[in-house]
């Protein structure tokens, strides 16, 4: 199983998620992130995300921000987003029905409501950062669940 997932600029939310996930999963099972815009591309998570994953006892550091592109589509069996724009820009992208079909909100697959986010914590500060990873942490353990089950 090859899972992606997927936030704005690749630098804190889905970065978190892919940690958290790596560390939930077989090793056998291929976890990457990406973003919607090529902004950050090449740069490592927010020093916020990497300590709150530390703090974890998850290692992101080594990341490194990539735009989503469309051998994705073809790469990964679920494609994960973290809130409705970034939905919207990744559906936008695929070439078909099927590719649409690999695409869900995190939280939505997670079990959470119907059009649920994932916050953004980029403006926030580490109280912000914690929470995101609270969600992100419960979010993939429903997902691994489902996956393993």
């Amino acid at each position: 199983m090859k899972i992606l997932m997927v936030c704005l600029g690749n630098i804190c939310r889905s970065p978190l998620a892919e940690g958290i996930m790596k560390a939930k999963l077989p090793a056998d099972f291929l976890v990457d992130s990406a973003g919607t815009i090529s902004m950050h591309e090449g740069k490592h998570p927010d020093k916020r995300s990497i300590k709150t994953a530390e703090n974890h006892g998850i290692d992101i550091s080594q990341q490194k921000s990539r735009p989503i592109n469309k051998a994705d589509f073809d790469t990964f069996d679920k494609i994960y987003c973290m809130d409705v724009d970034v939905y919207r820009d990744v559906i936008s992208k695929a070439r078909n029905e099927e590719q649409k079909r690999k695409v869900s909100l995190f939280l939505e697959a997670a079990g959470g409501p119907e059009n649920a986010e994932v916050p953004d914590p980029y403006w926030g500060d580490m109280k912000d950062f914690e929470k995101v990873f609270q969600l992100l942490d419960k979010g993939c353990e429903v997902i691994k669940n489902k996956i393993l089950s």
